[in-house]
């Protein structure tokens, strides 16, 4: 078996380069890609094998997007084809909003994937068989693999649970700014989360205009694509760094993180601030150090508008000196694998006491002991749990390539940090 055995952290002053934002550079691709006009994606020199699987279908959509020396280069059009076999791979974010685009432009599409998202339910699509598409299941319902067919969808309205998934309202909102504008009502706990606000966010740096009223928001078509879109790095994938300031006293810079980035998971930041880790934004990027934090109080958080970063928490909980509480993490059974899950045989592994008390996760300190973590095929329980053995040693990680899902030399750069 493939496996990656952790080594101590080595050094205190540490300063990584990380991937281009899966989330936003989805975002901005799709966008480029179904306005007309041309558009320069900067910022995405590297990105992983969710952003390769998305440029795959475009291509079998016959959308170009070509590496220049300035970026990525994606020729928008409206006129591409209307028939066609798409894989998404394991890409959450390809799977929802390149399915919501197409439904609404209309065409027949046969809809693959990994085995790991063919697990992965995709209620959006009940949602679109309401509005008059057909699907086809292929497998199990309400799975890959699928035919979608439509003849071009209309709505004026539409409601969506946001408590299922935040990222089947920003498919729709991502078909309505390439096709037509579309009010949604959106219910549950997270109508105003940050992964919206994020869409929003792309949406208008495109030229497009979003309105919302209460828990009603309507997006409103661009017109023709912008000339030239930054993709910010991936915060999700630099907070993997940042945690070594509060769990090695470290300090730490992951270039070109910002303030500004539109990221949720800067949240993540102000969680080490008020441990006493000190942030600084220089001309390269936030620098978290946390070379005077001697040690550190268990977390009591709400984590439904961050909750990539549950298990980079769950991480950290063990060394802690007081229990911590990872709270409204129910969602995040329905991600890449049952994180939740996850998180409860690997802790038990290291012999960290731990429960899940309905959508709450319980962790009490305890010395760790050696232990082989079970990823699951799931990036984030690989990352998030490689730093226990940064910490103290004895962490062997199963199956580390699926971190090239987003982050391919993530364990390049480990043995950089950790050799002497």
């Amino acid at each position: 078996m493939n496996v990656y055995r952790v080594k101590p952290l080595r050094q205190r002053e540490i300063e990584v380069s990380v991937p281009a934002s899966k989330s936003i550079l989805s975002r901005a691709l799709l966008l480029a890609a179904f306005t007309e006009g041309e558009t320069v994606l900067s910022g995405c020199e590297t990105f992983g094998q969710d952003g390769s699987d998305l440029l795959s279908c475009l291509s079998a959509l016959g959308i170009s997007a070509e590496r220049t020396c300035g970026g990525l280069l994606v020729r928008g059009t409206k006129d591409f084809r209307r028939e066609a076999s798409l894989n998404v791979g394991s890409a959450g974010t390809a799977a929802r909003f390149l399915t919501a685009i197409l439904a609404f432009a209309g065409g027949n599409y046969r809809f693959d994937s990994s085995e790991q998202m063919k697990r992965r339910p995709m209620d959006l699509l009940f949602l679109l068989k309401e509005l008059g598409a057909t699907v086809r299941f292929l497998g199990e319902e309400g799975h890959f693999p699928f035919v979608l067919s439509s003849c071009k969808l209309s709505a004026r309205e539409m409601t969506v649970d946001t408590d299922v998934s935040t990222q089947f309202a920003s498919g729709l909102m991502l078909a309505a700014a390439v096709g037509s504008p579309l009010t949604l009502r959106l219910t549950g706990s997270r109508t105003h989360g940050s992964y919206l606000k994020t869409t929003e966010d792309v949406i208008a740096s495109f030229g497009g205009k979003t309105v919302q009223s209460g828990n009603e928001l309507t997006v409103f078509p661009i017109g023709r694509a912008t000339a030239r879109y930054a993709v910010p790095p991936d915060v999700s994938s630099g907070c993997y760094f940042y945690a070594l300031s509060l769990l090695c006293g470290a300090k730490t810079l992951v270039r070109g993180v910002r303030k500004d980035c539109g990221q949720s998971d800067l949240r993540f930041l102000e969680v080490l601030r008020d441990k006493g880790v000190t942030l600084a934004e220089s001309a390269e990027g936030i620098v978290a150090d946390g070379r005077k934090v001697s040690a550190f109080s268990g977390f009591d958080l709400d984590m439904r508008d961050f909750s990539d970063q549950t298990m980079t928490l769950a991480a950290l909980a063990p060394f802690a000196d007081s229990p911590s509480v990872l709270r409204n993490i129910g969602h995040i059974r329905r991600q890449e694998c049952d994180r939740v899950e996850a998180i409860l045989h690997n802790l038990t592994a290291l012999g960290v006491p731990c429960e899940c008390r309905e959508n709450d996760i319980l962790i009490r300190p305890a010395p760790v002991r050696p232990a082989a973590i079970e990823t699951y095929g799931d990036h984030r329980v690989a990352m998030a749990f490689s730093l226990v053995g940064l910490k103290v040693g004895g962490v062997t990680i199963e199956n580390p390539d699926c971190c090239k899902k987003t982050f391919g030399n993530y364990f390049e750069i480990l043995d950089e940090i950790t050799r002497d």
